[in-house]
């Protein structure tokens, strides 16, 4: 069975740094696109970041492109979001998900999900 597991978040006072960590279990992802999403209490889930199988091409929503850096290990399944200078609007439960192909920015296009983190960034 596909499991996507995600770790890493926690609470942290602004401008902290977090790195949350999503490990596919099951069968390899060989050939998916992995991304990050968030959803906070009360708003729609929405894009945060998104890499290419091979780790060599991302994308990034605007209001953390300065801030979120995604990277992918060598063997290719294990994803990470890397969030520095985080703000109390980056509050959510973050999740990962995969897609086979190429990436994308709309929830529809993926076919696997975690069960999320929880980031809380406040004082």
């Amino acid at each position: 069975q596909v499991q996507l597991v995600e770790s890493g978040g926690a609470l942290v006072q602004p401008g902290g740094s977090l790195r949350l960590i999503c490990a596919p279990s099951g069968p390899t992802f060989t050939g998916y696109a992995m991304a990050w999403f968030r959803q906070a209490p009360g708003k729609e889930r929405e894009f945060v970041a998104a890499i290419t199988w091979a780790g060599y091409r991302t994308d990034s929503a605007d209001s953390v492109k300065a801030r979120f850096t995604i990277s992918r290990a060598d063997t290719g399944n294990t994803v990470y979001l890397q969030m520095n200078n985080l703000k109390p609007e980056d509050t959510a439960v973050y999740y990962c998900a995969a897609k086979s192909g190429y990436f994308s920015r709309s929830i529809p296009d993926y076919e696997y999900w975690g069960q999320g983190t929880q980031v809380t960034v406040g004082s």
